[in-house]
């Protein structure tokens, strides 16, 4: 059994969706923000950077996992699915699983602090995340134009990415013209491990359309970035 401490962002879904995708039983610890629970000493045993997500893998001695990247290697790995054995296969895997962690994470993450979250609006700073975010979607587009999923096989490289490029509209990214990106976006979507998975904890209202839940997940999110 996996004890997986996460909450509704993409990051948390990283890791929901492999755990749906993979079969494993797990169960849900729901952090609240607002409590800043993520900062309490019991969950900084777990994850010393103070984050979501989290696993604790009962089944190894309560061993435990921070940092995404580091969950989804673990998972994919102690399963033998989601990433091949063979030197080359998993480096391609970890090699688009870098490019999220290392690019579209970060790039679509300061987007939605600038164009979302920050109380004044800093164009410059707009203009920066969302043209950079748009550049490494584009890189997608080219590589999901050359192979049907990033690293040849569906891996957690695809799941990484796709759970942070799903949410494109919410960052200000075009990205509607990029049919090779939107080809791969619906077949993920319709995988029913991707669905289960980013429904943990709860599922999000559509918050482009609703402009109260909007407000109210700027204002938490604003909240969460004093801390």
């Amino acid at each position: 059994m996996i004890d997986l401490y996460t909450a509704s962002t993409p990051n948390g879904w990283k890791a929901s969706v492999t755990l749906e995708e993979l079969g494993l039983p797990y169960e849900v610890h729901a952090l609240s923000f607002d409590k800043e629970e993520q900062k309490s000493e019991a969950y900084l045993k777990i994850c010393p950077n103070g984050r979501i997500p989290a696993i604790v893998d009962r089944d190894a001695n309560n061993f435990a996992v921070f940092e995404t990247g580091a969950i989804m290697i673990y998972l994919a790995e102690k399963t033998g699915r989601l990433m091949p054995t063979d030197a080359k296969g998993r480096s391609r895997v970890i090699q688009w699983l870098m490019f999220q962690m290392g690019g579209i994470g970060p790039m679509m993450g300061q987007a939605n602090v600038f164009y979302r979250y920050f109380p004044e609006k800093l164009q410059p700073a707009i203009d920066r995340y969302q043209n950079e975010g748009r550049r490494l979607f584009e890189v997608l587009d080219r590589r999901l134009g050359e192979s049907e999923w990033l690293a040849d096989d569906y891996s957690i490289a695809d799941i990484a990415n796709w759970c942070w490029v799903r949410t494109y509209k919410w960052s200000g990214i075009e990205a509607d013209d990029l049919l090779n990106l939107k080809r791969w976006r619906d077949a993920i979507r319709e995988r029913p491990a991707c669905q289960r998975g980013i429904a943990v904890p709860k599922r999000l209202e559509n918050m482009i359309d609703d402009k109260d839940a909007a407000d109210k997940f700027s204002a938490n999110a604003q909240k969460i970035l004093q801390t």
